[in-house]
C-alpha cells in the first residue's frame, strides 16, 4: 500500500496511490490526514488497503508528485540516527580523530525539528551560500505507538511506513553548534521526505532484517552522485534505532526515525565517485572528507543557489517506489 498527502492545509489531504504511482484515490472516508490514519491504524489500514485494491483494478485519478507535501507535513517526532558508521568514520578521519568503540554498539541519534518539513518538490531555502548547503540522502520509517523499553526485535513490528529523506544540512554552521556541547539546531533546517510512503510489504524481499536492500540514488544537477546499497554497511537496523529512541520514553504514532546518510565502505576503503565506477556518496560532505583524507583539502563545493538535487529509489524492475525528492536551492528572502 502506498500513501501520500496532497498539499492542502497544514497536514495535507490523504490519498492512496497505485503501485505504479500513476493514479490515486482520496482516503477521506477513512481518515482526512495520514496522521489521523496512524492514530487509528488497526482500523484504518484494512480500509486503506481496500482503496488500494480499487486502484489495482483500474480506478483512480491521475497522481501528480508535484502536488504532494511530505507524507507527514509535520510530525510529533523526527529523530535521525547515524546507522552507517562508515560515514562517521570518514567525518572523524578527515579531522584526525578516532571513532570511539561505543559508536559501534550504541547508535548516534539527534532530535530534529518536525514542525515544518519541506515538500518533496519545494525549494530548499537558505539565506546564504556561506552556510555550506548540503543534502543527505537517507531512508526513514514511520512508527505506530511504540512502548517505552521495547526490544529491537519487537520494534520492527511497530514500523508502519517507509519513505526517503533529504536531511538538509548547513555544514558550516555545524562546528560552532557542536562546540557548545548541546547538539544541532540552526545547522539542521527543515528536512524533506519522498512524495509517497509505503507499507513494508510493498518492498517485498527488499525489506529484510529491518533494512531496505536497494540502492539509494541521488543526483546533483542532473549528474549521478550516489547509488550506495542501503542494506549494506548499516551498522544499526531500524529495529535497533527505534529501540534506542524508545529506551526512556514511548514514541507516539507518526514518529519518524531516520537512518542517517546511507554510506558504503567498499574494497576496504571509502569508495569511489560514480563517474569513476564506484557507488558514490549520499552527501557532498562525504566526498569532501575523502578529498581531505587523500589530498589534504576538499575540492567539491557545497550547493549554490540554483543547484538541483534529486533522491529516488527504484525497484528491481527499474520503477520508482517512493516517487522522487527533487528540489532546487533558492535564496531565502523574508
Amino acid at each position: 500500500m502506498k500513501l501520500a498527502s496532497l498539499s492542502k492545509g497544514r497536514d495535507g489531504e490523504l490519498v492512496v496511490v497505485s503501485t505504479d504511482l500513476e493514479r490515486c484515490l482520496p482516503a477521506a472516508e477513512v481518515a482526512p490526514t495520514l496522521q489521523a490514519a496512524l492514530d487509528d491504524w488497526d482500523a484504518a489500514a484494512p480500509k486503506l488497503a481496500a482503496i488500494s485494491e480499487r486502484l489495482a483494478s483500474g480506478e483512480g485519478d491521475a497522481f501528480d508528485e508535484d502536488g504532494c507535501a511530505s507524507p507527514l507535513p509535520r510530525a510529533y517526532q523526527w529523530a535521525d540516527g547515524s546507522a552507517y558508521v562508515n560515514h562517521v568514520e570518514l567525518v572523524r578521519k578527515a579531522r584526525g580523530a578516532e571513532v570511539p568503540e561505543s559508536f559501534y554498539s550504541d547508535p548516534l541519534m539527534y532530535q530534529g525539528g518536525s514542525d515544518s518539513f519541506i515538500g518533496p518538490r519545494e525549494p530548499i531555502l537558505a539565506a546564504s551560500e556561506e552556510w555550506g548547503i548540503d543534502f543527505e540522502a537517507e531512508v526513514a520509517v514511520v512508527t505506530g505507538d511504540v512502548p517505552m523499553g521495547v526490544s529491537a526485535d519487537e520494534a520492527i513490528g511497530y514500523v508502519r511506513l517507509i519513505m526517503l529523506v533529504n536531511d538538509v544540512s548547513l555544514r558550516k554552521l555545524i562546528p560552532a553548534e557542536l562546540a557548545k556541547g548541546f547538539g544541532f539546531f540552526q545547522a539542521k533546517p527543515s528536512s524533506a521526505f519522498s512524495p509517497v510512503a509505503v507499507t513494508p510489504d510493498e518492498l517485498g524481499d527488499a525489506w529484510q532484517g529491518g533494512k531496505v536492500h536497494l540502492p539509494l540514488l541521488s543526483f546533483l544537477n542532473g549528474q549521478a552522485f550516489g547509488k550506495p546499497e542501503a542494506g549494506i554497511d548499516m551498522t544499526f537496523d531500524f529495529g535497533q534505532l527505534i529501540a534506542h529512541a524508545a529506551k526512556t520514553r514511548p514514541l507516539e504514532a507518526g514518529s519518524i526515525i531516520g537512518s542517517g546518510t546511507v554510506s558504503n565502505k567498499l574494497d576496504g576503503g571509502p569508495g569511489r565517485p560514480v563517474a569513476d565506477g564506484g557507488v558514490g556518496y549520499s552527501c557532498i560532505a562525504e566526498i569532501r572528507m575523502i578529498e581531505t583524507i587523500e589530498s589534504g583539502k576538499p575540492v567539491t563545493p557545497f550547493m549554490s543557489f540554483g543547484d538541483r538535487v534529486r533522491i529516488e529509489m527504484l525497484d528491481a524492475d527499474g520503477r520508482s517506489i517512493f516517487g522522487a525528492i527533487d528540489h532546487v536551492v533558492e535564496q531565502y528572502e523574508r
